[in-house]
């Protein structure tokens, strides 16, 4: 490796510093993909300069984010497949582990998706992790920024607290960057947990309709107007979800009725 750092010219510690730059800005383009598809999805018009300005990336400034919007499909209207990004540097998927799996009973599969929640101007980001089996959402968060920090970890940490699954468990999402990156592989790895990814961003159905769920029957009459609105909102909106929604799939029982009924 001397001689390769000889022949650019640049210090070992230069490249490496490079190296972690450019790893930083690979991993926020993979947390950025899946929110700017759904933003599409729910504003087909909506330009890429419009996004821009509401997502407020940390690693690219606006023409950047233009090009790798169009790069991605979404010049005019958005492309139904899911470019996946294939990358020696770093860009991680995991095997999708839950396909044709028969589940018996809680604590097998956890399945986990980020949506955002608008107010005026300002985006949130609203991370949900549900027991596929019982439909119960475990954890949450809320959050100003798509950061793994603070989204999918405290959502994680908040699952583990409230249930102490035995290893084995697997965490089912979509490709975001949040679900692979060092930080959250570690929790996930310290608890005897597989990961498991879909092929598509749009293959993650259930979890996907508790977003939809939690944000069209609850949060937009709740209103919520700050950050703090919205955190204890959400915590009302979980609440009356796990506690009193009926689900068809459970024989018309809410989640939480439905794990004591199997105990």
């Amino acid at each position: 490796m001397n001689s390769i750092y000889r022949a650019i010219d640049v210090s070992k510690q230069g490249f490496h510093q490079w190296m972690d730059h450019y790893m930083r800005i690979m991993e926020e383009e993979q947390q950025l993909l899946p929110i700017i598809y759904q933003i599409r999805k729910d504003h087909p018009k909506m330009s890429a300069k419009t996004m821009y300005n509401l997502v407020k990336p940390r690693s690219m400034g606006r023409d950047k984010f233009m090009d790798f919007c169009f790069e991605n499909g979404l010049k005019v209207e958005i492309s139904r497949a899911y470019h996946k990004t294939t990358n020696s540097l770093g860009v991680t998927r995991f095997e999708n582990l839950i396909i044709g799996r028969e589940l018996t009973k809680i604590n097998q599969v956890w399945v986990s998706d980020i949506t955002y929640y608008r107010i005026m101007n300002q985006f949130y980001y609203l991370t949900f992790v549900m027991d596929l089996y019982s439909r119960l959402i475990v954890g949450y968060s809320a959050s100003t920024n798509m950061l793994t920090e603070h989204t999918t970890i405290p959502a994680l940490e908040m699952s583990l607290k409230s249930r102490n699954p035995a290893s084995g468990l697997i965490f089912h999402s979509d490709g975001g960057g949040q679900y692979y990156s060092k930080k959250f592989i570690a929790i996930t790895g310290k608890h005897e947990i597989s990961n498991s990814m879909c092929e598509s961003v749009y293959e993650n159905a259930h979890a996907e309709r508790v977003n939809g769920t939690i944000k069209n029957d609850y949060l937009y009459s709740y209103n919520p107007q700050t950050l703090e609105d919205l955190k204890r909102m959400l915590k009302r909106a979980v609440g009356m979800y796990n506690e009193v929604k009926p689900h068809q799939a459970l024989s018309g029982q809410a989640p939480r009725a439905f794990e004591k009924s199997i105990n």
